[in-house]
This record gives structure tokens, C-alpha cells and sequence, in this order.
């Protein structure tokens, strides 16, 4: 969500990061809305209209809150589940949906030990599944880890299970999780000694671009004596060098060599990039020692890390260094490094000490080219030193070769400068010797030399031999001077050659031919500045200018030969030119790919160029999907201060959306908001449309309240957009809401917002909330839009015949589509009567429906099985000459088949085939389908064996389901294998039909040998084709083959998800084959399908006939907690089981489990138990149950009774001892009897009758083999007493001894003393 939050409870990540609540590290928060508010100001709407008067901020902030309240619902069931206040066993749940075998055994543990722990994670250990999936798993592992931890603080896992926690962390990508866990066993001295963990973790916060997170994990492992992988390394590297991180990047790599290198291609890379920017840094001894260090390794320094060096030691201008360091590494630059260093020494030191250098050079091996002695003749040209310019042209001769043109140009340019004009033109004469073609930059040093020297005649020949090269254009009445100062940047209007005529010629500056003095009239000093600069720049080429100009005009291609050719020279680009170049790529379609290059080996440092550049080249990368080079440059422009574009954000935020990082997205957007960002309109609208895409309601709408700051017009259209984009992509609840927000606070009412949540509703199928506002926009007097209506009526009337008849009415001034909609619509409610009547009303009225409607009333009329009217409607359509639908036509033949009408099945196909352009394979497939229900397989090979009919997927399909129809299985098979041999894949159907009826029919063997060719194929087994081949197996005594079958689709993952295999549970337990019944149980949870209750009661039954009970219990609490009801007869077996095993108090428990959950316990199931209780002697638990027995209608039997009193003195003695009430008392009061009270009546005194003393007392059971055949009621009993053993103990127990005979001794009275 984009709110404010808590520094210390930062958002969650998609995959939920929950201990990033409490970890040390700073974190990256979410953007909020009051941040941009604050420092804002609220612009004024003075000159809006009256309807978009209330665009205040807090009339926003107010209105996305409202909307986020509503909707955060119904977002939330989207996003998944949450992490808050689960019990133990709900994890067990996520998990056991994972892999219920693994955690089946902890269903009934309330907490868990380390081994517990361990057991778990070891069988989780394993990679496997979709990716969602494995992240899941690792999620409930973590929450079970930590909920272990928590469990007691004193408990803490093995090491084992910390090293697999860890590392499945790490294999999902949740790291703030990994590392909270790290850092507090560090906390607590329990260091864990697992590098892998720790390089892994430096990686993922890397490619998060978390530098400073992946610093500190780094710098952990390094104090505890840890050595980071070597793909670390290259990851923290990377980040470094794209931000140009010298220090840290040079301390990490010297780390990294010392552990060895092998020269691999990454290794290489690193190390030149490293060396690349030490050296833009100015560290050359660093970067030497490194490429010292490195050597002691056997790999030699490349041509990039020479470079490097070149650029460097060329910048500091220390070329003896430079000279020291190829000794010391043994190598020779080649020409374009050599060509380099000559370039840099000539510009700082002039030509004498190149020259030198240049001899030291050749010593080490260096052999220079043209180019090389070009740049000394360029030098010395410059130098006005032209015989040391002739000699150097003249080495190149006597090397045999070719002087380059700009060495001519440089003599050209030095020559004239030295006042040598005369002898140009044999310059000129050796270059067309040597095959050096003059071009144009030639000619305009010897027009730029002639006007110097006055020479204007020989400029005006120049001129002419250019026309006849074809370099310029030169028509017959234009003068060649004037071309010439044009040529060279003088304007011809200021340019002017005079004539002298003074006597004293004072102005004379030449003469002409026939000796008249002439003089220019212009501003000399400009002239000559001009002159000069065109001669000056012949004797070295000035590429960045030349690259400028043509970066100019867009010239793309000759810019980047320029770019060759400056090399050549030794000359680098300049920023000016580099950041012109980068914009000129920056569009072209190949000009990332030229971008990156450079960047590889660029000479100057990347935060050297201009902000400008910097926020364009973030931009393309980002644009271009290189997100590591654009967000590594951000962070690099953000940690120097640099000013951030608010395209550069946008742009970024773009990315992010696109790669569904919603972390990130919060990031950028609170740095964005820091500097007041809101993006422009199109920019705005498109992030709208990825967010709502992406599913980040939150974010879209509070990124819709920072745009607020728009023109009320402006916010209007990026409203409509929001709203469009939720409706597009399926939220039409979240738009509505936004829609009714703003409607209530009169902000917008306008057609447009309405229209689009009315269609969005329509696409979603949602007519009734379709029609609400359609209602809405017809009482507000909007009109709704028509095609959507129109639609809306045709599917309204099979939902709401009312509703659609109130909308044909409102929609009456479009006469003809309403009319024709609501036909349609009645057709589809089989309304067909009505449907008619309405055509012809309409027919009456002049309105002539479509072909559509035609086509739904032969549709309609054919559900109606009403072939009369359907040929009548046909011919109509015929002679109006309407396109008849696939649809019409497939009703149609249905219909005729139906009637038995074959022949007219067949006329309705030749006719088809004249008047409609539907392809021919189509129609014969439908005729197929439709003839296959006549069940005539004559009929059916008449169809198919049309001569030319090409089959196709669904030819055969139909056949296939056809044949089977008309019950012959041998020629669906035989389609069938054609179909497969000829590459046609068969549809599940097909499959399923093929297979279920071979195996009715017991014919194993080619089932088989189809089930092999679908496991060949990859073909998934649907749970009818398993169920079917492993019934088919198990009929004829293969249970062996049948498990094999099973194993073998499983272990070639063809099983589907949301299968079912309930009925063979029930098979394989009934086949003592319950480990099977087992393996399908977990492979049905596994795949998301939910069991039968009968698939749990079969193998808790199978466990228990085992005696197996703990297992049982497990899937009878599985069972429970997946909200499963189990069978009486299972309960009633786990709780006979138990109480066989004198395991009572689990009997009891499940006991109280039944009638807690609402079930009755049967009365074998109470009497189990309670007879175990009562041959133990636990009266009491005995008569707990007895009273939890009766209250649910069972009477006790005879022996139950009899041993409770039986066992009535002891409990006496017990109760008596502590005062309290007797065992009679208590078991009576169970009954609903109150105990007596001083007050009530005492009928006789206890020991005053026969029998006297201790005779007649309760606990006087008989002796011998007479003993538990007594029940003496005690005197003194009240009469409520008195009756309650009558009607609930003696009355009982005689009914179930059944005596033969009674005897009853009565008339003990009369012994009653007289007082």
C-alpha cells in the first residue's frame, strides 16, 4: 500500500518479509501522499469550472481513503493468505497441502522439539514444483522455525536445521528473512559456519540493489574468518563499478584476488572494469600493483586493462611511468594505444619529446603505422617545424607506406602558414601520385591558403577542379569566388576584392595579372581568425567537431565511423561529443547495444558527464528493460547529489512496474516525492494502467492523488483513465467505488467515468450492478453507452425479464439494434413466442432486423425442436441472401438429426457450402458431430469417408466420440492411433472415452498399449483414465501391475492437478494394499484436490485393523482439521481400538471430540469405555461416561450397574473421609436428583429394622460365589433417593438380569419400637 508507515514497521514484500518489523538495518518505506502535500503548494483553480470547484488536497486525500476502506477487503483475498496469529497447525495445514506424508505426524503435537524441526525441514529439503509454490513451502518452513523458537526461549534449532533454513531462504529470495536470522544467532555467539548462505545473501541483496545491505554482510563474513563465493564477489563488484565506487571497490577486489583466480570470463571482466576505474580515478599505483598481483596468476594483462593503464598514466601525464610499467609487464601497445600516447605527449609536450617516447617505443617493439607518423607531421605542422614533417612523410614512403590524406592536409596547412603557397601544388601532384584521392576537407585547405596568400585566382581554380570532382555544385553564371568564401564559412556580402585607386596605392594589398593593385574590403581581422582556424585545424583533425556536425543532422552512421577514426588518431571524445552521441543513440532503434559498449570501455568517468545526459541515459535504460545498468546509475547520480528528472523517475517507476517489483516501486516513489515529482500526463496515465494491471490498487490510486496537482482538465482525463484501466483489467468494484466517492463529493458526474464502469460491469458479466448504473446515468440524464446497452439487453433476459423490458423502453430512440437486441435476448430466454411476435411487430413498423436476428429466432425454434419454422426462417434468409451463422447451421443439423431426417442433414451441408463462406472442413465436422447422436455407424462412415476431406484435431475427435456413441470401440481406436501416428493430439475426451469403454469391455492389453503411447506423448492421466485402468487391472488379479502403473504415471508427473482418486483408496484398502491407498491420498492433497470423507475413513479403518493407532490418529486429526466428517464406523473402530489397547483416555477424548462437534456416539462406542473404566475400578470415570450416556438416551446395562455397586464402599471410605457427599449422592445428583438437606424427611431410623447393624448395609455385596449378587439400599435415604436407585439402578439391572423369579420380603414395620 502506498501509506505512511512507522519507520519501525516498513511495508511487506510480495513474498511477506514479517521480521523486517524489527531488523536494524535502515529500511526503504513506502511512499505518502501527506510527504508531497506538505511540501507543496496548492494550486489555484480560480479559472476551472463550477464542477471541478472541490479538487482540494484533502477533498483526495479524503476520497482515496474512503475507496482504500472499502476496497482493502476485497484486495486482500486477492494478495493471498496472511501470517497473523496462526496456530501450529495451520502451518502443518499450508504444508501438509504441499506434502501431507512429511508432516502428517505432527497434527497431534502441540509443540515442537529441534528433532521435530529437523524431521520437517530434511523432508522439505528438496527443490521441486512451480516457483510460487516453492516459495510458499519455504514460507510456512520459516513460520514453523520461528514459531519452534518462540515456542521456549531457551530453545534453539540443531545446526542442521539452521543450515537448511537458511539455505531454503536463500533459494526463494528472502533475504531481509535470511539475514534477521543470521544476524541474531550472531547476536547470541551461535555463529553459524555456512559461507555459502552468506554469499548467496550478499548476491540477492545485490540484485535488489540493497549496496549497503550487501556491504554489511560482507564485511560480517570477512570478521568471522568467512571467504565469500566467487559469484559474490563478481556481484559486489559489478554494483561497484557501475557506481564508480573506487575505495570500497578496490578493498573488496584485493579480498578477491587473494583468494586466487583461474581467468575465467567473468574474472577477466571484473578485473578490466576494475582496473578501468582505478585508473579514471587516478589510482595507478593501486591499479598496477593489481595487474601485478593479478600476473602472479599466469594471466597476462588484456588490451582493455592496457588501455586503461594508457588513459590513465596519458592523464596524469606521466609517460615515464607509463614506459616502466611495459617493461614491467613485458608487453607492447599496439598501434591504436602507441597512436595514443603519441597524441597526448604531442598535445602536453609538443613533438620533439613524441618522438623520443616513440623510439623508446619501437625499442619494446612498438611498431607505428602512417597514422603514428601522421600525428608527429600533424604536430609538427602545428610546431611550424615542416622539415621534421618532410622527413616523417618521408619515413612512411621509405616503410612503403601510404601517407594518410590528413598528413597531406597538416603539410597543406603548414605550408601556407609558412608562406610556401607556391609549392602546394605539388603537394597536391604527389598525393594523386600516391593514390591518395584529394576530397573535399582537401580543397578547402587550398582555398583557405590561397585566400591567405591573396591567391585568388589559384582559389578560383580550386573551385573549378572541385565543380569538375563533382564535390560541389557549380552553375555557369555563378562565380567561383563567391562559391569559395561561401565554402569557407565567409559570407560573400562582407567579402569583398577591391581595386586600388589611389595614386599612392595606400590600400594595396596584391595585384592581379595585370598589375592592378586590389585590396579586401571586409573585417580583416575576422577574415584572417577564420583563415587560420581552417588551417589549423588541417594540421590534426579535430574529430569531436567533425562528430558534433554530424550529430547534428542526425547523421548516426558517420558519426560512429568517427568514432573508429578518432581512435585511429589517438584522440578521445570529448564529454560535449560523448553526451551528443548518447542522445542520438539513445532514439535509434541498435543504439543501446552502441551505448553499452561504450560503456564498457569508456575513458572518462560516467559521473563526468552532464546531469542532462545522465537522467536521458537512466531513461533509455530503463525504457529498454536494462535494469541493472539504469538503477545502479540512479543510485550512482543520487549518492553524488545529482538533480534527478521527473522523467527519470517515471521512467524508473515504469521498470519496476514492468518486472512486478513492488518494493522497489515504493522506494523510487518516496525519493520522487521528496523532490516534488508528479508525473506529466501521458506518463501518468500509462503508470495508472501498470499498476492497476499489476493488481496495486493502493498504489494506483495514491499515485492518482499525487497527480491531483494537474489542471482540473488534466485530472479529469487521468481520472477517466483510472477508471478505464480498473474496469479493463477486472476491478470494476474498485471503480465503482472511486466512482461513487467522487459522485458524493461532487467532484466529477460526468458521462465518461459512468460509462466506463457500466462497461466494465457488462464485461464481467455483472448485469444487475450493470443495470444500477445504467439507471443511475439515465435519472442523472447521461447518456449510457449504446453498444454496451445494446448488449446488456440481449443478456438480461434470461436474468431479468422485468429489468430488460424497462431497458428497451428507456432505449426506444434507437429503434432498430434495441429491437433487434431484445429478439435476441428473448430467443436466449426461450421466449421464442414473444421473440416472434416482436419480429413481425417490428417488420409492421418498417424496422428490418439483421442476419443476426434471423440467425437467434432458427436458433430459438430449434431449441423448440420446431422444424417448421426453422426451414421457413431459413428461406427467408436465403432470398434476402443473409449470411447464415456456423451456429444457425449446427442447430439445425442437430435438429434434423434429432428427427431422424438424415437427408435433410445433408441437403443443410451441400447448401451451406453454396451460401456461406464458412470453410468446408468446419461444416463437415459439425455434420459429423450431430450425426454421431443418431448412433448409426453406416450413416457416420458416410459422412467421414467423403473423398478429400482432409482431417483435422477436431475431424478426428468427432469421429472418435462418434464411433464410440454407436458402440464400436475397435474403430475409435483405430481413428485413434491414426490420429496420433499422423502427430494429431486426441482430446481428453476422446482419451477418456476410448480408454473407459476398453476397459468395460475388459480388453486390458490395448488400454495398455494406449496408456504407453499417452506416456510416450507426455500426456497427462486424467483421474477417469487411472481409475479406469487400475479397475480394469485389479478385475483381473494384477494388483501388481496396477500399483506399477500407478508409480509410473506419478514418477513421469503426469497426474493432473485437482485429481481424484477416491475410488481406488477404497480399492486398494479393500486389496490389503493401504500403503497404496496412502501413496494416492497424498498425491491427491499434494495437488490441490480435496478427498471424499470415505478416502479418510478407509485407511484410518486399515491403520486400526493393524493396530497402528497413532497413525490413525494422525489422519483422523488431519482429517478433522480439513473440516472433514468422519464415518460412525470409523469413530466407533478408533475408539474400540483404543480402549482395546488401554489407551482409554484417548477413547475418552475422541468421545467428547464427537459430541463436541454435534455427533451422537453410539452405544457400543460409550460401552467400550466404560467397560475398560469400570473393570479398572475408576468409578469415577466410570460414572462420568455413564451420566454423559444417559444424557444422550442410552440406558446402562446390567454389569455396568451392577460393578458400580460393587464398588461403592470404597468410594465411600474416600468421599467420607474428606467430608464430601457419598458416591450414591454424587452418581444420583448426576441424574438430576439434589442431594438431602437437614429439613428433609427421614422415613425410618437406620438400624432399628432387619436387618440390623452392618448387614443391610450398601456396601454388603455377598461372599463367595454369591459376592456382587447384592444391592442394598442404605437406610435413612430420602424418598427422591429412594426413588431415583428405584427407577435408575434396581430397575435397570433386573430388567437386564431377567430374573425367573422374584421374591419379596415385606412387613418389616411391625417391628418398629414403640417410644
Amino acid at each position: 500500500m502506498l501509506q505512511t508507515h512507522s519507520p519501525l514497521y516498513p511495508p511487506y514484500k510480495r513474498i511477506r518479509s514479517i521480521l523486517t518489523q524489527i531488523f536494524f538495518f535502515p529500511i526503504k518505506t513506502p511512499f505518502s501522499t501527506e510527504t508531497a502535500i506538505e511540501n507543496s503548494k496548492t494550486p489555484s483553480f480560480s479559472n476551472t469550472n463550477q464542477a471541478h470547484e472541490d479538487l482540494s488536497t484533502s477533498n483526495f486525500s479524503g476520497i482515496v481513503k474512503s475507496v482504500i476502506s472499502k476496497c482493502s477487503h476485497i484486495w486482500d483475498a486477492n494478495e493471498g493468505e496472511k501470517f497473523t496469529s496462526l496456530s501450529l497447525k495451520d502451518y502443518i495445514l499450508r504444508l501438509s497441502n504441499i506434502n501431507p506424508g512429511i508432516v502428517r505426524r505432527f497434527w497431534r503435537v502441540s509443540k515442537l522439539k529441534p528433532e521435530d524441526v529437523l524431521e520437517i525441514l530434511l523432508g522439505f529439503e528438496s527443490k521441486g514444483g512451480k516457483c510460487d509454490i516453492e516459495a510458499k513451502k519455504v514460507e510456512y518452513l520459516w513460520e514453523i522455525f520461528k514459531f519452534a523458537s518462540e515456542q521456549t526461549r531457551e530453545l534453539w534449532h540443531l545446526p542442521q536445521s539452521c543450515k537448511l533454513m537458511a539455505s531454503m531462504l536463500v533459494r526463494v529470495g528472502l533475504f531481509r528473512e535470511l539475514d534477521y536470522f543470521l544476524s541474531w544467532r550472531e547476536s547470541r555467539e551461535l555463529l553459524l559456519d555456512y559461507q555459502e548462505v552468506f554469499s548467496i545473501l550478499i548476491e540477492g541483496y545485490v540484485g535488489e540493489f540493497e549496496l549497503e545491505r550487501a556491504v554489511s554482510v560482507y564485511e560480517r563474513m570477512r570478521r568471522l574468518n568467512l571467504v565469500p563465493s566467487m559469484s559474490s564477489y563478481h556481484a559486489l563488484l559489478r554494483y561497484l563499478v557501475e557506481i564508480n565506487g573506487t575505495e570500497l571497490m578496490h578493498q573488496v577486489y584485493v579480498d578477491m584476488i587473494g583468494m586466487g583466480m583461474k581467468g575465467s570470463v567473468d574474472e577477466m571482466s571484473i578485473h578490466e572494469n576494475v582496473i578501468r576505474v582505478l585508473c579514471l580515478d587516478g589510482k595507478m599505483k593501486e591499479a598496477r600493483a593489481l595487474v601485478k598481483k593479478v600476473m602472479h596468476f599466469g594471466i597476462r594483462p588484456s588490451n582493455l586493462v592496457i588501455n586503461a593503464v594508457v588513459c590513465g598514466y596519458c592523464a596524469k601525464k606521466d609517460y615515464d611511468d607509463l614506459l616502466s610499467f611495459f617493461v614491467e609487464v613485458e608487453t607492447t601497445p599496439d598501434v591504436l594505444l602507441g597512436n595514443k600516447i603519441l597524441f597526448s605527449l604531442c598535445k602536453n609536450f609538443g613533438v620533439e619529446q613524441a618522438s623520443m617516447l616513440l623510439q623508446k617505443l619501437e625499442e619494446l617493439g612498438f611498431c607505428p603505422d602512417e597514422t603514428s607518423l601522421g600525428i608527429l607531421i600533424g604536430s609538427s605542422c602545428s610546431e611550424g617545424k615542416l622539415k621534421n614533417a618532410f622527413f616523417y612523410i618521408s619515413d612512411i614512403m621509405s616503410a612503403g607506406l601510404k601517407p594518410h590524406v590528413y598528413s597531406y592536409h597538416a603539410l597543406l596547412g603548414g605550408m601556407f602558414k609558412e608562406g610556401m603557397w607556391m609549392h602546394t601544388r605539388d603537394i597536391l601532384v604527389e598525393m594523386k601520385d600516391m593514390g591518395v584521392t584529394p576530397n573535399f576537407s582537401t580543397y578547402r585547405v587550398l582555398m583557405a591558403g590561397f585566400c591567405k596568400a591573396r591567391q585568388f585566382d589559384e582559389m578560383k581554380a580550386i573551385v573549378r577542379e572541385m565543380a569538375d570532382h563533382n564535390l560541389v555544385q557549380l552553375s555557369p553564371f555563378e562565380d567561383p569566388l563567391t562559391k569559395g568564401f561561401t565554402l569557407l564559412g565567409l559570407s560573400p556580402l562582407t567579402v569583398k576584392i577591391r581595386r586600388d585607386n589611389d595614386k599612392g596605392l595606400s590600400k594595396t594589398e596584391f595585384f592581379d595579372k595585370l598589375g592592378n593593385g586590389l585590396y579586401l574590403d571586409t573585417d580583416l581581422d575576422e577574415y584572417e581568425k577564420r583563415i587560420i582556424q581552417v588551417l589549423d585545424d588541417a594540421m590534426m583533425p579535430n574529430f569531436n567537431s567533425y562528430m558534433i556536425e554530424k550529430l547534428h543532422s542526425r547523421d548516426i552512421k558517420d558519426s560512429l565511423i568517427m568514432v573508429d577514426e578518432m581512435k585511429r588518431w589517438g584522440q578521445e571524445m570529448s564529454l560535449t561529443a560523448l553526451s551528443s552521441l548518447f542522445s542520438c543513440l539513445s532514439r535509434a532503434p541498435f543504439g543501446i547495444e552502441i551505448i553499452n559498449h561504450h560503456f564498457e570501455v569508456m575513458t572518462i568517468s560516467t559521473y563526468q558527464l552532464d546531469q542532462k545526459t545522465l537522467n536521458m541515459l537512466v531513461q533509455t535504460f530503463s525504457r529498454k528493460g536494462f535494469s541493472f545498468r539504469a538503477r545502479t546509475m540512479f543510485d550512482g547520480m543520487v549518492r553524488r547529489g545529482y538533480a534527478i528528472d521527473h522523467d527519470t523517475y517515471t521512467a524508473l517507476l515504469f521498470n519496476v512496474c514492468k518486472k512486478g517489483d513492488l518494493r522497489s516501486l515504493h522506494y523510487y516513489v518516496k525519493l520522487a516525492r521528496r523532490s516534488n515529482w508528479s508525473p506529466e500526463l501521458k506518463g501518468g496515465k500509462a503508470l495508472l494502467g501498470y499498476l492497476c494491471k499489476n493488481k496495486w490498487h493502493n498504489e494506483a490510486l495514491e499515485l492518482f492523488e499525487t497527480m491531483h496537482f494537474l489542471s482540473s482538465s488534466d485530472i479529469l482525463s487521468t481520472y477517466h483513465s483510472l477508471l478505464k484501466a480498473l474496469c479493463c483489467q477486472g476491478f470494476t468494484t474498485t471503480a465503482c467505488a472511486l466512482l461513487d466517492e467522487f459522485s458524493n463529493q461532487a467532484v466529477f458526474s460526468d458521462h465518461i467515468a459512468y460509462s466506463h464502469v457500466f462497461n466494465g460491469f457488462c464485461l464481467e458479466k455483472r448485469f444487475l450492478e450493470a443495470v444500477k448504473i445504467f439507471e443511475t446515468m439515465v435519472s442523472m440524464r447521461l447518456s449510457p453507452p449504446k453498444e454496451a446497452s445494446i448488449w446488456l439487453i440481449s443478456q438480461l433476459c434470461r436474468i431479468n425479464y422485468e429489468k430488460t423490458v424497462e431497458l428497451k423502453n428507456i432505449c426506444l430512440k434507437d429503434q432498430l439494434p434495441v429491437h433487434c437486441a431484445y429478439i435476441n435476448g428473448l430467443c436466449k430466454a426461450r421466449r421464442i413466442g414473444e421473440a416472434t411476435s416482436l419480429f413481425k411487430e417490428g417488420l409492421l413498423k418498417g424496422l428490418v432486423p439483421d442476419a443476426d436476428v434471423f440467425n437467434t429466432l432458427i436458433e430459438g425454434y430449434c431449441g423448440e425442436n420446431n422444424l417448421k419454422k426453422v426451414l421457413e426462417f431459413l428461406g427467408i434468409m436465403i432470398r434476402k441472401n443473409l449470411s447464415i451463422s456456423s451456429s444457425s447451421y449446427s442447430n439445425m443439423v442437430r435438429l434434423a438429426c434429432t428427427r431422424g431426417k438424415f437427408s435433410v442433414a445433408l441437403s443443410l451441408n451441400e447448401l451451406m457450402l453454396l451460401v456461406t463462406v464458412v470453410p468446408e472442413l468446419v461444416l463437415y465436422n459439425i455434420l459429423i458431430f450431430h450425426v454421431s447422436s443418431m448412433q448409426n455407424s453406416s450413416l457416420l462412415n458416410a459422412v467421414i469417408d467423403k473423398k478429400g476431406l482432409q482431417f483435422d484435431d477436431v475431424t478426428y475427435n468427432f469421429a472418435i466420440r462418434g464411433f464410440l456413441l454407436c458402440g464400436d470401440v475397435s474403430c475409435s481406436l483405430n481413428y485413434m492411433k491414426t490420429m496420433i501416428r499422423q502427430d494429431h493430439r486426441p482430446s481428453n475426451r476422446s482419451l477418456r472415452g476410448v480408454i473407459t469403454r476398453l476397459c468395460q469391455n475388459g480388453e486390458v492389453g490395448p488400454t495398455l498399449d494406449l496408456s504407453r503411447e499417452m506416456e510416450q506423448q507426455g500426456w497427462v492421466h486424467g483421474s477417469v483414465i487411472q481409475s479406469s485402468i487400475v479397475q480394469a487391472l485389479l478385475s483381473k488379479g494384477n494388483l501388481y501391475e496396477a500399483v506399477q502403473f500407478l508409480d509410473r504415471i506419478a514418477l513421469k508427473e503426469l497426474i493432473p492437478d485437482n485429481i481424484k482418486y477416491d475410488t481406488l483408496i477404497k480399492q486398494f484398502y479393500h486389496h490389503h494394499r493401504l500403503d497404496k491407498a496412502v501413496d494416492l491420498l497424498n498425491i491427491m492433497l499434494s495437488r490441490g484436490s480435496s478427498p471424499e470423507s470415505s478416502s479418510y475413513d478407509y485407511v484410518i479403518q486399515g491403520f486400526c485393523d493393524r493396530r497402528k493407532l497413532d497413525i490413525a490418529l494422525d489422519f483422523h486429526t488431519e482429517m478433522l482439521y480439513r473440516d472433514l466428517k468422519p464415518s460412525m464406523i470409523t469413530w466407533d473402530t478408533l475408539i474400540r481400538r483404543l480402549s482395546e489397547c488401554s489407551r482409554l483416555e484417548e477413547a475418552e477424548n475422541l468421545l467428547k471430540s464427537m459430541i463436541m462437534l454435534g455427533e451422537t456416539p453410539s452405544r457400543e462406542a460409550f460401552n467400550c469405555v466404560i467397560d475398560k473404566y469400570r473393570l479398572e475400578k475408576n468409578v469415577g470415570k466410570t460414572s462420568e461416561l455413564l451420566k454423559e450416556m444417559q444424557q444422550k438416551g442410552y440406558e446402562p446395562n446390567f454389569d455396568t450397574h451392577w460393578s458400580l455397586i460393587s464398588n461403592l464402599s470404597n468410594s465411600s471410605k474416600k468421599d467420607g473421609s474428606n467430608g464430601k457427599s457419598s458416591f450414591l449422592s454424587s452418581l444420583l445428583s448426576g441424574f438430576g436428583f439434589a442431594d438431602k438437606t437437614k429439613n428433609s424427611k427421614i422415613g425410618h431410623d437406620s438400624g432399628k429394622f432387619y436387618p440390623e447393624g452392618g448387614d443391610g448395609s450398601y456396601n454388603m455385596m455377598g461372599e463367595g460365589i454369591g459376592a456382587d449378587y447384592n444391592i442394598n439400599v442404605p437406610g435413612g435415604v430420602g424418598d427422591a433417593d429412594y426413588f431415583a436407585v428405584w427407577d435408575h439402578i434396581l430397575l435397570p439391572v433386573a430388567k437386564e438380569f431377567d430374573p425367573d423369579l422374584i421374591i419379596i420380603s415385606a412387613g418389616f414395620d411391625a417391628g418398629l419400637e414403640k417410644n
